[in-house]
């Protein structure tokens, strides 16, 4: 599982058609440090089922998106 600020990483698993390793594109910045750990945990324990299976979870301000791998 990778944790990313990049929006570059989900596009190339979509340009692969990669279904592992599931990508969490985090697009909230200025986290502090616990902000950023609890939602990490958070992400986690709302989505374990399809971060195991292979995803890529959108987080933001406005809420967390789900795809599922590979992507089109």
């Amino acid at each position: 599982m990778v944790f990313t600020l990049d929006r570059d990483f989900p596009e190339m698993l979509g340009l692969t058609a990669a279904v592992r390793p599931s990508v969490v594109l985090i697009r909230q910045q200025g986290l502090k440090a616990r902000e950023l750990a609890a939602l990490v945990t958070s992400v986690w324990e709302d989505n374990e089922a399809a971060l195991r299976d292979g995803c890529v979870v959108k987080v933001s301000a406005r809420g967390t998106r789900v795809r599922l791998l590979a992507l089109k």
